[in-house]
């Protein structure tokens, strides 16, 4: 297990130690941030691509969330694989170099800060390199074990480049979960599994507790829970997830909807920074945001945590 460092080297506290003493904060949509800084992320490969183009941007925004308050950098590697690297011409060597680098970008970020910090490398679902948004449905038509074989190299790659956490993050369905957990087995990282939700269901429909309960026995796993959801709906299965007995993470979207005909978000954000005291009493102990919740609310997530023990 690889553990957070300070500028200077110095050993720290594993992740799973952090869990065992209390709440730890994650950062916010990484996509959002890199927008406000005037990033293009209409190419399919989302802000995977500025890992290669303009990687200045990434540890931008990683800094943007370290000095909000985040204790959890997640990297830009959701959408990186090496197919979809291969699309534009960059062969296996140079795409597992760029997830490497997702990596160290955040670790740089971090670093500046001089506060403990913990780095989860991004593994996304099979239907985020697909760019259709059937990461919200699930069910590609794969099975277990050609899920797995898409999911290791880039584990792999990923576990190699000594993050503290791998994020299996934006599950929609059993079936990849179990090829996602299979994929990370003998890789020496903890990891968390997040699955994307509607009510109390995964995205392609099944039960939440059947989801959750994948998990049972596996001491890979340091936490379960939700993200890329309706913070209402992250509100129930915070405590299914905790019925796992594994401590719980939980960062939903900021309430608003992708209209994936038109590339746009709609409606009204209902995040709120106050939702963090219910999640803490049902068992969650790594929480942030994810799309569309930016540094200002990570920042407010901050000072709720720091002004209330739960």
């Amino acid at each position: 297990m690889h553990s957070a460092r300070t500028p200077d080297s110095a050993p720290r506290r594993t992740l799973g130690d952090a869990l065992a003493e209390g709440t730890v904060l994650l950062d916010g949509g990484l996509s959002n941030q890199l927008e406000a800084q005037g990033c293009d992320l209409s190419d399919a490969l989302w802000s995977a691509r500025l890992l290669s183009d303009a990687p200045q941007q990434i540890e931008a925004a990683h800094a943007a969330y370290a000095r909000a308050g985040a204790q959890v950098l997640i990297t830009a590697s959701y959408q990186a694989t090496f197919e979809g690297f291969a699309r534009r011409g960059i062969g296996r060597a140079g795409a597992a170099e760029l997830m490497a680098a997702s990596v160290e970008s955040a670790r740089r970020a971090g670093a500046v800060t001089g506060r403990e910090l913990w780095v989860a490398a991004s593994v996304g679902p099979y239907g985020a390199m697909l760019a259709d948004g059937s990461e919200y449905r699930g069910r590609y038509g794969l099975t277990v074990r050609e899920l797995e074989r898409f999911h290791r190299p880039r584990a792999e790659a990923l576990a190699g480049a000594g993050p503290d956490v791998l994020a299996l993050e934006t599950v929609p369905d059993i079936d990849e979960a179990e090829a996602l957990l299979r994929a990370v087995e003998g890789l020496g990282a903890p990891v968390w599994l997040s699955y994307s939700v509607d009510g109390d269901r995964t995205r392609a429909g099944q039960p939440l507790e059947e989801a959750f309960a994948l998990v049972s026995g596996v001491d890979q796993v340091v936490a379960v829970g939700v993200n890329c959801c309706d913070p209402a709906d992250a509100d129930g299965a915070v405590e299914m997830a905790a019925a796992t007995g594994k401590p719980v993470v939980v960062y939903p979207n900021s309430g608003e909807e992708w209209d994936a005909d038109g590339r746009r978000w709609t409606g009204k954000g209902t995040f709120e920074a106050d939702r963090v005291r219910q999640w803490q009493r049902a068992g969650a102990r790594l929480v942030g945001g994810c799309c569309r919740v930016g540094p200002s609310d990570i920042a407010a997530l901050a000072g709720r945590l720091a002004s209330s023990e739960v």
